[in-house]
């Protein structure tokens, strides 16, 4: 089984991809998905987390308040730090767990937004980077999550820079345009992929 890889910079277009690869019948595995779940209400992780960051982390419902825990977050490297310590071995541990799951399977793409930044690599086989100029995935992120451009900007000091991602990349998308352009790139590679999986080595 061939494990492709997934990111890019925030508001790039990595969900859309995803979508589009799952829509040929690819199965995805969202590390951000995994994230979300392993924080529910009485989970061992937000048990954890709330030993670090206190209870004022919470919405009134008892579950993670995700724009505070990012406001502090994204404002002290340390309690970053201190986060993925908790959060990222978890992750790392369910993906390997959905990817036995998917053996049989001729490929698979694995979302991870901090693929890098993490040092997942070795998770996958090749690395897809989706690309989109900045002022794009401002834009995206803007009318998406309603954040101002300071808070957006500073999410992406906290990402590799678009030189390190694409240094990288085994492929590349380009998501600066319409969807009816990445739809196409993206069958492209799927064929890519396809053919790949017939072969002895996936690099």
């Amino acid at each position: 089984m061939l494990t492709i890889g997934l990111t890019g910079g925030i508001g790039s277009g990595k969900s859309e991809v995803a979508r589009m690869f799952n829509h040929l019948g690819v199965p995805v595995i969202d590390a951000d998905v995994i994230a979300h779940q392993l924080v529910q209400p009485g989970s061992a992780a937000l048990s954890e987390v709330i030993g670090v960051f206190g209870e004022a982390i919470l919405t009134p419902e008892g579950r993670l308040d995700r724009a505070k825990l990012a406001e502090i977050v994204f404002n002290s490297p340390n309690m970053k730090q201190q986060l993925e310590t908790i959060i990222h071995p978890r992750v790392r541990e369910q993906i390997r767990v959905y990817k036995d799951e998917y053996k049989n399977e001729p490929y698979i793409l694995v979302v991870i937004p901090l693929l890098l930044e993490s040092g997942q690599r070795d998770l996958v086989d090749r690395v897809l980077v989706v690309n989109a100029t900045e002022s794009v995935r401002i834009q995206r992120v803007q009318a998406r999550d309603g954040r101002s451009e300071a808070q957006i900007r500073a999410i992406m000091q906290n990402q590799a820079d678009d030189a390190q991602r694409q240094a990288a990349a085994d492929d590349s998308l380009d998501n600066s345009g319409a969807l009816d352009d990445l739809q196409q790139s993206v069958q492209q590679l799927h064929q890519h992929y396809i053919s790949l999986t017939t072969q002895d080595n996936f690099m």
